[in-house]
């Protein structure tokens, strides 16, 4: 008697016999095998393809058998067979704890159902996701219904005026499903993108106390949130992506109609249009729902013929493909070259330019639009079909990848064993011919983009070949003599030098080793990039810098791709690092940061903080919360992409230095925001909410203070970040999750979270440097203060110099009302009044002992002079600022509205403190000497210059500390 599994593929065969035994130790059940269409061999078949539906045959058996008995696999799963299959599951549930348990139990059952179906092919596409967005709904709405009573039982239900009638009602949650849940197109493991909303003000009625309308909807928010996306002994039932919403991660987490509608009309950017395209009511109130869909409909499809969107979504695309390149995922099928992604952006392309015209093009499922560019004769049929087929092969295998293991990836697998179940998956004899017909799909995607979408290139002058004698002397091909007076021709200050370190290069073993494609780019790339080192004053020294960069790109040869094919990002890197030795390694430390040579206009106009802020939430919104590392990876290149662009910026002049330390500083606030929501969202996934004394969930109730050159807005390229965290939760009271801990506990693990994610050495190195001393009792002290102990410290046990740090301090991320109850207990405590003469006296001790220990010592002072520490120097200012702002606050309160020293000057001055003369040739001492130190950081040079620099600037600073600190 033959075995079931014989008919296989080898591998599969092998694999299957292996595990027959412990997925079946006393012989397949009748159960399974007695239903139309079951058979040992069908078995056998199944469990070769997914590891999921093994592990599920084997660990829960009896679930199983009430999934076959409700519904044999051969038969369709319909949104109606999952509707009444959820309440048979409903039924049981008489709390919380018991409905999280349901719907787990119902996911386990409907994903064994939907990917048997998908993996056996017993279902297509259309039919596999429509059945899993379905099973999506039925979740969110069953969810969502049972925590709404529950939830009016508590607190009330909310009234407010109908959006339809204007008659005071009753109001129910709106839920939006975004990207492929909204497209009815969820893939069989995906996360959903939801946005939460209710129609308008109000407060609920009938509760043990009135709440208003956006708490009661917030707190319904979270539960459902916690219902769906918690982890449990059960399992989860999706991962719940709310970063889509306004303002993301930090905007609130439910918004009335109107407040979504003036987002949108106000403050939406493109890639919001982008999102908002597939957008659905998904569960809640649907009659609402539409009024809501209907306001929203004139922001993403406009009147006219609006080809603006091609800009944007090449945009979009082409950060797309530097995330691609920086993480090699070139065999991602999503988001790699000829991909998902790119179909979807040709067709919401049209959707986006012709939508408003063309109603038939405002619907949501990719494959039925594609029918209508056909119709409309906006694609030829021919470009219609390739991509329909290729969306088709995509997308089922897609489901392939995820349906083996029931796991989120669109990465093609490496090992044998899973190629060869994606290929019998897929139809395919082996795992080449599969992979030969992926890459014609992606071939025929990729051009179809390249033709309707990508950028033409207007630089076509630029690539004129460079002249051979540059090759010539690459390849050793020219007399040393000859090689030398040709370099010093063309204006090599040290054409030794330049000979030399080419021959260094050429023997260089990775340049000895390397393939030949590899060869062939290097040949191309280094005549032109000699040739292009003419164009700078020191093209020896520029070309010992560059060569660092070369030797770090040598196996990735892509890179130099990137620079031939863009000759204007080439001489982008030339003048750079002719001009700055420090931006030159960065660029050799990471090579991504090419990228941003390819557009000179944003290389040089960096960013304000609200494009910052959109810029990396439109980055991060590809990676989820829980994927720690790629989250700490992305927002690593981001910071170093937008600083690069900063000292971009200043070199070329076009950024002055108060303008260069503002953009410094915002590109830390905003990385600090991000992490914060991070590190937040990670502890309430596993614990819950921390609460408040009242019971209700925090939305964070977090800060974090910077101090130091953070707080006074004066960051550095090199800065680390100088941090106190404060919380004003309730110490005594828990999380609300399954694994509940001490508020007290929670936040700590966030302090330590945050810490973490900021120093932690990754590949791409730190983010930031974190020194958290200046917290109350220092190292000693605990990492996360609740705003009351605070104050108390503050108040009873801080000593003078805490409180000098103290004035240059100032909230940056974080919880808006925790930072404005800082604000408040900072201006406090500035303003308490101060006995002058002992405040002076402590400010000089503490600056004596730092010259002494900081300063140059006396014996070299006339051959150095540190523009920070020595006398006449930077700090020397600052504590005179400091001193007079603790001196003065109670007297002139109005000195607390700013941390920054250049403004505490002009506050000082205007208020009398300072006479306005001395007020202002401070500040521009102060400035002459911070753009000095700024300067000297691009060419890796520290603060210590030569010992009779500044005289003026010095000897008015030390008559000026005699003045204030001494005489007076």
């Amino acid at each position: 008697m033959s075995e079931p599994w014989q008919g296989l593929p080898e591998r599969l065969s092998d694999d299957v016999a292996g595990c027959w035994h412990s997925v079946f130790p006393e012989g397949v059940p009748d159960w399974l095998v007695s239903p139309e269409g079951m058979s040992e061999t069908v078995i056998a078949t199944a469990i070769s393809r997914s590891v999921f539906l093994r592990q599920t045959l084997q660990r829960h058996p009896e679930q199983v058998r009430a999934l076959l008995d409700s519904r044999p696999l051969t038969e369709p799963t319909t949104p109606d067979y999952l509707d009444s299959r959820w309440q048979e599951f409903l039924g049981t549930v008489e709390g919380e704890p018991a409905l999280h348990t349901a719907l787990r139990q119902f996911r386990m059952e409907s994903q064994f159902r939907i990917i048997w179906r998908d993996l056996m092919r017993w279902a297509d596409l259309a039919e596999t996701m429509a059945a899993t967005s379905a099973f999506a709904d039925t979740c969110i709405d069953g969810a969502l219904d049972w925590l709404y009573r529950d939830s009016c039982e508590q607190y009330g239900t909310p009234r407010g005026a109908d959006p339809i009638t204007g008659q005071e009602s009753d109001q129910k949650m709106v839920v939006l499903g975004m990207g492929k849940l909204g497209g009815r197109e969820l893939n069989v493991s995906s996360d959903i993108d939801l946005i939460f909303a209710f129609p308008g003000k109000g407060e609920t009625v009938g509760g043990r106390r009135s709440l208003d309308n956006q708490q009661f909807f917030v707190r319904l928010g979270q539960r459902l949130i916690q219902a769906l996306d918690q982890i449990t002994a059960d399992g989860f039932v999706f991962r719940v992506d709310m970063r889509l919403r306004p303002y993301g991660q930090s905007g609130a987490l439910a918004l009335s109609f109107a407040a979504l509608e003036t987002y949108y009309q106000d403050q939406g950017r493109d890639w919001e249009r982008y999102a908002m395209v597939k957008a659905r009511v998904v569960a809640g109130d649907q009659r609402a729902g539409q009024v809501l869909m209907d306001s929203l409909r004139p922001f993403v499809y406009r009147k006219y013929i609006d080809f603006s969107a091609f800009e944007s979504l090449r945009s979009m695309k082409a950060m797309i493909s530097r995330e691609v390149r920086r993480q090699g995922m070139e065999n991602n099928i999503k988001l790699g070259s000829g991909g998902i992604r790119e179909i979807e952006f040709v067709v919401q392309a049209f959707q986006l330019i012709r939508g408003g015209r063309d109603r038939e093009l405002q619907q949501r499922e990719l494959l039925v639009i594609l029918k209508e560019l056909e119709a409309l004769e906006l694609l030829p049929s021919s470009v219609v079909q390739e991509l329909r087929e290729a969306y088709i092969f995509l997308r089922n295998l897609e489901h392939a990848l995820q349906g083996m293991e029931d796991k989120q990836t669109q990465l093609l697998p490496e090992d044998a064993l899973a190629r060869a179940r994606v290929a019998a998956i897929m139809g395919f004899d082996s795992w080449d011919d599969c992979d030969q017909a992926l890459q014609a799909h992606r071939k025929r995607v990729a051009t179809h983009f390249a033709n309707i979408i990508a950028t033409e290139d207007d630089d076509q002058e630029d690539r004129d070949a460079p002249e051979e004698g540059w090759q010539e002397i690459w390849l050793a091909e020219m007399e040393d003599a000859a090689a030398l007076g040709w370099l010093k021709d063309r204006g090599y200050e040290h054409p030794e030098t330049t000979l030399a370190e080419l021959g260094e290069l050429r023997s260089n073993r990775t340049v000895q080793t390397l393939q030949t494609q590899g060869r062939r780019r290097l040949n191309q790339f280094m005549p032109m990039l000699l040739a292009r080192l003419t164009e700078v004053e020191n093209p020896s020294e520029t070309l010992s810098r560059v060569l660092q960069l070369v030797e770090a790109i040598l196996r990735r040869t892509a890179y130099m791709v990137l620079l031939l094919e863009n000759p204007g990002a080439c001489t982008q890197l030339v003048r750079l690092c002719s001009e700055s030795p420090w931006i030159a390694r960065q660029l050799a430390e990471t090579p991504l940061l090419l990228d941003e040579l390819l557009n000179a206009e944003s290389l040089y106009h960096p960013p304000a903080k609200a494009e910052l802020q959109d810029d990396l939430r439109q980055q991060m919104l590809r990676i989820p919360f829980e994927d720690l590392e790629e989250q700490m990876e992305s927002l690593r290149h981001f910071k170093k992409a937008h600083i690069l662009r900063v000292a971009a910026s200043e070199l070329k002049g076009t950024l002055p230095l108060m303008k260069v330390s503002d953009y410094l500083t915002w590109i830390a606030e905003v990385v600090l925001d991000h992490v914060v929501e991070v590190a937040f969202a990670n502890l309430v996934s596993r614990h819950g909410y921390p609460r408040r004394a009242d019971g209700s969930a925090c939305e964070t109730d977090f800060a974090i203070i910077g101090y130091g050159k953070l707080g006074g807005i004066e960051l550095g390229y090199t800065s680390d970040l100088d941090l106190v965290f404060v919380h004003k939760a309730d110490p005594e009271q828990v999380t609300d999750g399954e694994k509940s801990i001490d508020n007290a506990v929670f936040y700590t693990r966030l302090g330590q979270r945050i810490v973490h994610i900021l120093s932690t050495q990754t590949p791409s190195g730190q983010l930031y440097e974190v020194d958290m001393r200046l917290r109350p009792s220092g190292n000693s002290g605990l990492l996360v203060s609740t705003l009351q102990a605070f104050e108390k410290y503050q108040r009873e046990d801080a000593w003078t110099w805490e409180h000098q740090a103290l004035a240059r301090a100032r909230g940056v991320a974080g919880c808006k009302d925790t930072l404005e109850a800082f604000e408040t207990i900072r201006h406090d405590i500035l303003c308490q009044s101060r006995d002058r003469a002992k405040l002076r006296d402590e400010v000089v001790e503490m600056r004596e002992k730092m010259r002494a220990s900081l300063g140059t010592p006396e014996s070299q002072q006339s051959e150095v002079f540190h523009i920070k520490h020595d006398t006449g120097g930077i700090v020397d200012i600052e504590f005179l600022v400091q001193y007079l702002m603790l001196a003065w606050c109670s007297e002139h309160p109005e000195l607390t509205q700013w941390s920054d020293n250049i403004r505490q000057m002009e506050e000082l001055g205007r208020a009398g403190v300072l006479a306005v003369e001395d007020a202002e040739k401070l500040r521009e001492t102060f400035i002459a000497l911070r753009s000095t130190i700024h300067r000297r950081a691009l060419q890796n040079l520290n603060s210590q210059v030569a010992g009779d620099a500044f005289p003026e600037e010095r000897d008015y600073v030390r008559a000026m500390w005699k003045k204030v600190m001494i005489e007076t």
